[in-house]
C-alpha cells in the first residue's frame, strides 16, 4: 500500500487530508515525495515559526538528546528552568506550568483562573466568559470554552460555567458580568484564529482589560496562535495597554516539537499549589532546549521585519481582483475571497503554495523568517488565483 492507502485504512479519518505527501522541507520550502516544490505560507498552523529545519534550533535539540532526553517532573532540569526564566523575564510573568498542546496550556489557564477565585471568594465564583467565535481546543473543557455553536456537537454533556460574549462590544461584556456575579475571569485571544482571523479592536481589549481588573475578573489571554513573534510583538496583547493575570501560549514556541506553556502573573502566581496539576512529558528537556533556541532568535530585529512583510500583505491584497476582505496582523492573515474558499486552496497546491484556511478565508502563518523573495512570490501566484475568472 502506498502512503495515502496506509493513512485510509489504519488512521483515524478525522482530518480532510489535501492529496500531498511531504518528505523533507528546508526554511520557507516543502517537498512532496514527487519532489515537487512548494513554500509554506501555513507553518504547519503556525508551529515552524522560524521555517523547517532552522539551524540554531536543530542544534539546540539535538545536543540535548545527546545529554537527557527525559526524566519526571519530581526532579529538576536546565532546559526547563532556562526556559521558564525567559518567558518570564520578556513577559513579566511570574511562573509557568509547562504542558504539551495549547489546549493543555488553556486547560491550566482555565483550572488556575477557577482555583485563584474559588481560593479568595468560594465555590460560588467559578464561570468564564469567552467570545464568540472563539475557539480554545478540542478537549471536553476547552470545546466548552470555545464560542462556537458547530464545535458543541457529539461530545455532550460539555464541561459547564462557560458564557459567550461578542467580540468587539464592550457594552454587552460589561452587561454580562452586571448580570453574573458569578464571574470570575474572561478569556480572550488577541486575534481570533480558527474563528477567521478576526483582531480584537484595540478599544474592546483595552476596556475588557480594564473593567476586568476593576472588578478582580482575571484576564486570560489565550496565545497559542498569535503568540512567539507572529504579531509582530512577542505576545499579540503586546499590541495593546493590557496586562493579562494568566497567558497560554504552544505552537510556535516548540519551533516544531510538542509544548504549550501556562504563565502566571502577579495575582495568579503559586496558585497551582503541589498536588494540584501535572504533566509526565510538560517541559520535557528536549522540547524546551528547542523553545529556547526560537525565543533566543526573535528578537527585534526580526519582530520589526514582521511587521514590515505584514504591511506588504495586507497592501497587496486589499482591493487585488477577487478578494473580498483582508484583515490580520504581523504575518497572521485572514484573505477573504469572492469565490469559495474550498475551490482554491486546490488550485494555490497545484501552483505550489501551501496555505491555510480560517472559515471562509485562506489563512496565511508563513514562518517569521521568511526571505522576501518568497513572500512576493507565493503572494503573486495566490493574486493571480483569485484573480480568475
Amino acid at each position: 500500500m502506498n502512503t495515502f492507502e496506509k493513512d485510509k485504512t489504519y488512521i483515524t479519518h478525522t482530518y480532510n487530508r489535501y492529496p500531498v505527501c511531504f518528505v523533507k522541507g528546508e526554511g520557507s520550502h516543502l517537498y512532496d515525495d514527487k519532489g515537487k516544490e512548494y513554500i509554506d505560507m501555513g507553518t504547519g498552523i503556525g508551529v515552524d515559526v522560524l521555517g523547517i529545519s532552522y539551524e540554531p534550533w536543530i542544534e539546540a535539540v539535538t545536543k540535548q538528546l545527546h545529554t537527557l532526553n527525559h526524566v519526571s517532573n519530581l526532579f529538576y532540569t536546565m532546559p526547563q528552568t532556562d526556559l521558564a526564566q525567559a518567558l518570564c523575564e520578556k513577559t513579566g510573568m511570574k511562573d509557568v506550568f509547562f504542558s504539551n498542546s495549547g489546549a493543555e496550556a488553556n486547560e491550566c489557564a482555565i483550572k488556575g483562573a477557577r482555583k485563584y477565585s474559588i481560593d479568595k471568594y468560594g465555590k460560588d465564583r467559578t464561570t468564564i466568559v469567552t467570545l464568540i467565535n472563539s475557539f480554545h481546543g478540542r478537549t471536553i473543557t476547552t470545546l466548552a470554552a470555545t464560542g462556537q455553536d458547530v464545535f458543541h456537537q457529539n461530545f455532550f454533556p460539555l464541561t459547564e460555567g462557560f458564557l459567550y460574549t461578542p467580540a468587539n462590544d464592550l457594552d454587552a461584556f460589561i452587561k454580562l458580568c452586571e448580570a453574573h456575579p458569578e464571574i470570575c475571569a474572561v478569556m480572550v485571544e488577541p486575534i481570533q484564529g480558527e474563528g477567521g482571523v478576526h483582531p480584537l479592536d484595540k478599544d474592546f481589549f483595552e476596556g475588557v482589560g480594564a473593567y476586568a481588573k476593576e472588578h478582580d475578573i482575571l484576564l486570560v489571554v489565550d496565545e497559542v496562535q498569535t503568540g512567539n513573534g507572529r504579531t509582530g510583538k512577542l505576545y499579540g496583547y503586546m499590541n495593546y495597554d493590557v496586562t493579562p493575570d494568566i497567558i497560554s501560549t504552544a505552537k510556535g514556541l516548540g519551533g516544531g516539537l510538542p509544548i504549550g506553556a501556562t504563565l502566571f502573573g502577579e495575582k495568579t502566581k503559586d496558585v497551582l499549589s503541589s498536588g494540584t496539576h501535572g504533566s509526565t512529558f510538560g517541559g520535557n528537556p528536549i522540547v524546551c532546549a528547542g523553545a529556547l533556541a526560537i525565543l533566543d532568535h526573535i528578537d527585534d530585529k526580526l519582530l520589526d521585519s514582521v511587521a514590515e512583510k505584514g504591511k506588504f500583505i495586507k497592501e497587496s491584497f486589499e482591493g487585488a481582483k477577487g478578494v473580498k476582505s483582508v484583515a490580520g496582523m504581523g504575518l497572521m492573515w485572514g484573505i477573504e475571497p469572492e469565490k469559495d474558499v474550498s475551490t482554491i486552496v486546490p488550485k494555490l497546491l497545484e501552483k505550489g503554495v501551501v496555505v491555510l484556511t480560517a472559515k471562509e478565508k485562506i489563512r496565511l502563518l508563513p514562518a517569521l523568517n521568511i526571505p522576501e523573495e518568497d513572500l512576493e512570490k507565493a503572494v503573486s501566484i495566490m493574486k493571480e488565483v483569485l484573480a480568475e475568472d
